[in-house]
């Protein structure tokens, strides 16, 4: 993006404003801020669902503005939203995942590969025949990342995926992601929670619709993340009682599998 800028029609002011940001192929960007930072809009121009009114959007080189690229665009960046309901179109779970690849016009036995991938990567390969309704949240949200992948797109976009799970469902939502973004999938995920925001390569901070802090988790924990307002993660907390009190070594960025390894060991 370079110079983008959105103006939502009726609107007193833009919604996001003179963004400049790269995001790298194999990259995982955690985008943060408070609600109406303009965090979703910008998931919405990754994709052309929304066009830049200023500036530009170029997705593998492809300019967002112009139509004759909208498709490809969008084959190649799946955008998963908060909430599953809005995203599931099929009463069966395999249908619902076989919507995107029809729609493409592919071959059933293309079809029938990427459904399988897709319910294999979102553990709901069990659940193929079952009626999407009887669902729980944690796992409508899985069926709504398997019906983006089953797209075969190059990058994802989050848009507070997380936000309506359990604990549990949380993880295991996030443990998918980690291990797609480890096999070289891009991921973007919007959160504005801290505890997912530190698996992440990457951290932009949006505020008033730009982007206004850019750099590595290390740096961010360091001390950036109170500077913009952030609460403190409770594995940072912890992590940092235990070094004060000579329980864990080192001073380096705590991750929770980290944490409990060393308090095993």
């Amino acid at each position: 993006m370079q110079g983008v800028t959105y103006s939502y029609q009726g609107a007193t002011a833009p919604a996001v404003t003179g963004v400049d940001l790269e995001v790298n192929p194999g990259e995982w960007l955690a985008l943060v801020g408070a609600n109406g930072s303009g965090k979703s809009t910008l998931a919405k121009i990754c994709n052309a669902l929304q066009i830049p009114t200023q500036g530009v959007c170029r997705v593998m080189g492809l300019d967002s503005s112009d139509p004759a690229n909208t498709g490809e665009i969008r084959r190649n960046v799946a955008l998963v939203f908060q909430n599953p309901e809005d995203q599931i179109v099929a009463s069966i779970v395999e249908e619902d995942v076989a919507f995107g690849p029809e729609n493409l016009g592919l071959p059933s036995g293309e079809i029938q590969i990427r459904v399988d991938r897709a319910l294999e990567l979102t553990g709901l390969l069990e659940y193929r025949g079952r009626g999407s309704s009887s669902l729980s949240g944690g796992q409508k949200q899985r069926l709504a990342l398997a019906g983006a992948l089953a797209m075969s797109p190059c990058a994802l976009v989050l848009d507070e995926s997380t936000s309506m799970l359990d604990p549990e469902g949380r993880e295991s939502f996030l443990g998918c992601i980690g291990e797609l973004n480890a096999q070289g999938m891009t991921i973007v995920q919007i959160t504005h929670r801290m505890e997912e925001a530190v698996r992440a390569g990457r951290i932009a901070v949006m505020e008033r619709g730009r982007v206004v802090w850019d750099g590595a988790p290390e740096l961010f924990f360091g001390g950036e993340y109170l500077r913009w307002g952030f609460e403190e993660p409770l594995e940072f907390a912890l992590h940092r009682e235990l070094l004060a009190r000579g329980i864990l070594p080192g001073a380096t960025l705590p991750v929770a599998e980290d944490m409990l390894r060393s308090l095993c060991l």
